[in-house]
């Protein structure tokens, strides 16, 4: 696709000279075939084109730095207009200073000097709305390219901070366990630390990246919840069943650990029994379809709590990222709330 960037000056002025190598040609031709002299048919072509050639280019490069808007338009005509007479007696000057003595190409001078400035008016405000066209269009491709880039940054910072708004409650969660394990089980308090230190690791590193590998987010995932495990013990189990062909599929980076922390908030806060959070995935007509189930006690909790701002914040970014509100879902069965996550693999 062509854009206003890749056509560059010296693009430009290779086509517009060579749009008027071609009229001096046709001019020669039309001087020919009112039995004007081959040499003083060469010198008039020449010069005429040459010169508007000049005035033209000129008023490109003007335009470069002072943009007529729209309705000034009017303005600029009368501009070419003017410009068309100053070039008109201008050449009509020129060639009688020049062929003086040729009394046959003097008189077809004045017999078509009307005709001279008609074409010089008509070439002249043709090439000029040329470039004025030119010009606006860049200008409006340029303020396109502004307006996009803009929208991605703020997208970009509104995902930042979507992000760092969820590691805070982890990490408080976090050093609490390790505060109250400090006392009564400081090997597991140190085991902790170091889990805790691996996984914000992992995360600063995924922080400058937008899509990585599933197999990638489930090492990370592992992290987390070997800590969460150290915090609940034997009441929280887990199992990954993953398919082999969606383990090289792309997601967005720590998009997962925010579900589960939903799942083992909404399964175990609210239950003194043993609970299994389970996260599969599979592939489906180009898509990665990632469920996590949680059980939870409908005496004690609803599952409609667990939509809380955890979810609500993935569905946000994937929405800034996809442009769909339909990838991320979550229903009720048989005591198990699961939610499901859909990542386009484009």
């Amino acid at each position: 696709m062509i854009t206003f960037q890749s056509l560059t000056s010296k693009k430009a002025i290779v086509a517009y000279t060579s749009w008027w190598a071609f009229w001096v040609f046709i001019h020669l031709y039309v001087l020919l075939g009112f039995n004007i002299a081959f040499k003083v048919a060469v010198i008039d072509s020449l010069l005429t084109n040459f010169t508007i050639y000049f005035l033209v280019l000129s008023f490109f490069y003007l335009l470069k730095y002072y943009q007529p808007q729209r309705e000034n338009i009017f303005y600029m005509r009368i501009w070419t207009l003017l410009l068309a007479v100053f070039v008109t007696l201008f050449l009509n000057w020129l060639f009688k200073k020049i062929f003086y003595s040729n009394t046959q190409y003097l008189q077809f001078i004045s017999q078509s000097f009307t005709i001279r400035f008609c074409y010089h008016f008509l070439m002249i405000s043709f090439i000029s709305l040329v470039i004025w066209v030119w010009n606006y269009l860049k200008e409006i491709q340029e303020g396109d390219t502004r307006k996009t880039q803009a929208e991605q940054l703020a997208k970009e910072a509104e995902l930042n901070n979507i992000r760092q708004q969820l590691q805070p409650h982890f990490l408080f969660n976090s050093l609490n366990s390790i505060s109250a394990l400090a006392g009564s089980r400081p090997e597991e308090a140190r085991k902790m630390i170091q889990q805790l230190s691996d996984f914000l690791r992992g995360t600063m590193r995924k922080d400058e990246q937008q899509l990585i590998k599933l197999e990638d987010e489930l090492t990370h995932l592992k992290l987390y919840l070997d800590i969460e495990k150290v915090r609940f013990g034997h009441r929280l189990k887990n199992e990954i069943l993953c398919d082999e062909e969606s383990l090289s599929m792309l997601l967005p980076a720590l998009i997962l650990q925010p579900v589960v922390e939903n799942a083992i908030k909404f399964g175990l806060y609210d239950t003194t029994d043993n609970i299994t959070i389970s996260v599969s995935s599979t592939v489906e007509e180009n898509q990665l379809i990632i469920i996590v189930k949680n059980p939870f006690d409908p005496q004690t909790s609803s599952p409609k709590q667990g939509v809380g701002f955890g979810l609500n914040s993935i569905n946000r970014r994937l929405y800034l990222l996809f442009a769909r509100q339909d990838l991320l879902q979550t229903h009720s069965e048989k005591n198990q709330f699961i939610t499901t996550i859909k990542i386009p693999q484009v």
